[in-house]
């Protein structure tokens, strides 16, 4: 069986590489032509060069190729320009799914996000019914995940895309290069740059974890159903105990009011924005999403894909050997 999978040199779909070469699976990536594709060093995977955004470049892909993984988004919390981000999770995922039903893809696995749930009052889980709209969408990477979502829900429903949607939580692991929102928060934790924190909650799985459940999903999900790839609600303050505990720091122990945080971002982002041309080191969106507790039940992949994650605690503690062997606790 030959896959393609797009945003396989990225930390989910390096991890999704794996577990479909595990599995059997002949794995063709599609790769733009400058990515950073240390996570595939050495892995039995077909290379091919394209950009979602790159209609010709996707046909050519999946030439052969009887299903699909597409996981590769811009997940961003700051851009410069918000249009780029769009381009890729929605212009971009409208192209891969539309180039599947061409080629003929039989079956199809969308990578959403939690981020298009919506969140649950009183900090309960939410699940996938939570009531959710567009307006409901903090930044632009939650309205771009959003509307790519619905589109794919709209192809699955009104011209039979054989696709089944998958909304991982936060994962945590090995392989995160750039590192993501979450790996900077483990790196500054466990670099002892962390010395407060804001009332927040996240939903914490193991990176590997959410490969398998991919997986899963091809073999055991309905199309057009979604299943959220989750493991364990974790308050920031509990997290940041556990990776003070993994490294031998001293855990955060100053809760700051968020109306606090908030200035401080503003200054972060003018900051980026005048001097370093980078993304700011506190993000004004990722502020305003720490005002609710994200925490989601798993309950429907549990019952339905048979999804069963390991503790989150293992995550972490491989996230932090990671970032140690690779220089990037300080």
């Amino acid at each position: 069986m030959k896959t393609l999978i797009t945003g396989a040199p990225g930390f989910v779909g390096s991890a999704v590489a794996r577990q479909l070469i595990a599995a059997g699976h002949d794995v063709r990536a599609l790769v733009r032509p400058h990515s950073d594709c240390r996570n595939l060093a050495g892995l039995p995977v077909e290379i091919v060069y394209g950009d979602i955004r790159d209609r010709g470049s996707l046909d050519r892909g999946m030439k052969g190729c009887s299903t699909l993984f597409h996981v590769a988004a811009d997940y961003r919390l700051w851009v410069p320009k918000p249009r780029e981000i769009y381009e890729t999770n929605v212009i971009g995922t409208r192209n891969v799914m539309l180039a599947a039903m061409n080629a003929g893809i039989t079956r199809a696995v969308f990578t959403s996000s939690v981020a298009t749930l919506g969140v649950a009052p009183n900090g309960r889980p939410a699940d996938e019914d939570t009531p959710v709209s567009l307006k409901d969408m903090i930044g632009h990477y939650k309205r771009s995940k959003f509307m790519a979502e619905a589109e794919v829900k709209r192809l699955a429903d009104e011209h039979g895309l054989p696709v089944i949607i998958v909304n991982p939580s936060t994962p945590v692991g090995p392989r995160d290069i750039k590192p993501t929102p979450t790996g900077r928060i483990i790196v500054d934790a466990g670099s002892g740059r962390m010395p407060a924190y804001v009332d927040t909650g996240l939903n914490l799985v193991h990176v590997d974890d959410v490969a398998i459940g991919h997986l899963l999903a091809l073999e055991r999900g309905i199309v057009g159903d979604r299943y959220i790839l989750g493991a364990c609600n974790m308050t920031l303050k509990e997290i940041l105990y556990a990776v003070a505990t993994l490294t031998g720091r001293i855990p955060a122990k100053i809760c700051l009011p968020h109306s606090f945080v908030f200035p401080v971002a503003c200054l972060s982002e003018a900051w980026a924005r005048l001097v370093t041309k980078g993304e700011p080191r506190v993000p004004l969106n990722g502020v305003r999403l720490a005002r609710k507790r994200m925490f989601y039940s798993i309950e429907k992949a549990k019952r339905f894909l048979g999804f069963h994650p390991r503790p989150v605690e293992e995550g972490l503690r491989d996230a932090v050997d990671w970032f140690q062997k690779n220089g990037y606790l300080r």
